[in-house]
């Protein structure tokens, strides 16, 4: 089973919709034969290195909120998050373009890292209030989750893997995906936001089922040699 992710770095529910997810898959019978990919998504691709501002007026402007409208809202999210075990400090994010943080997702999916720079990217960011966006920041990431640091320098110097990225997006946009995150599974079932994990539960359960049906030999009915609740035929 394939499952492919998109999201983007600096998204609070992508962030909660990965720990639901996980959730749902440690208790999945064929988690061993589950492969994840993540996707690139830019919720704000025109976004600066540094936004000026803190992330509850940036929020306020965009959905035309009061402050205390959108500090609520950072709030609920942040209670949100900490059911996931996740510590939250919306209050002190740096908020900034994501474009090279996924340029590095690549890269480290090119070394079998993927999921392991994910995770780090999203906590640098929403836990450690980290800028994802400067090129130094995400090369000490790089180095901590066992990349060369060099090499991602190098790659994040130019535009190595930009092209994936812009592909990830593009597909997306086929597939009609306008949010993030969003699970598509096998191609076929599409999972939009951080839903419960009971619903990521019964997703991946319906999916195994369809793509491994049961093939039965001789004859199916009940009869002899069968035993149900009530009875044993003879």
């Amino acid at each position: 089973m394939k499952i492919e992710i998109w999201s983007d770095i600096a998204c609070p529910w992508c962030y909660i919709g990965k720990r639901r997810f996980e959730s749902a898959l440690a208790q999945f019978e064929h988690r061993d034969q589950v492969e994840i990919i993540w996707r690139s998504f830019e919720l704000a691709p025109d976004a600066a290195l540094k936004t000026e501002g803190s992330m509850e007026e940036v929020v306020a402007k965009k959905y035309g909120l009061s402050r205390e409208q959108a500090a609520e809202s950072n709030r609920t999210i942040t209670q949100l998050a900490a059911k996931e075990g996740l510590e939250y400090h919306l209050d002190q994010i740096q908020m900034t373009n994501t474009f090279d943080a996924h340029r590095l997702i690549h890269l480290a999916a090119h070394h079998g890292l993927q999921d392991v720079a994910k995770e780090r990217l999203l906590k640098a960011y929403f836990v450690e209030a980290r800028n994802v966006g400067e090129i130094d920041t995400l090369v000490q990431l790089a180095s901590e989750i066992g990349l060369d640091a060099e090499e991602a320098r190098t790659a994040l110097s130019s535009d190595t893997y930009a092209d994936a990225v812009r592909t990830d997006e593009e597909r997306a946009h086929v597939f009609g995906i306008t949010g993030v995150p969003f699970f598509a599974i096998d191609e076929k079932y599409g999972i939009s936001g951080a839903q419960p994990t009971d619903v990521f539960s019964r997703a991946l359960k319906q999916s195994w089922t369809e793509s491994h049906p049961l093939v039965a030999f001789g004859d199916v009915s009940v009869g002899a040699g069968t035993c149900t609740d009530d009875s044993c035929a003879i």
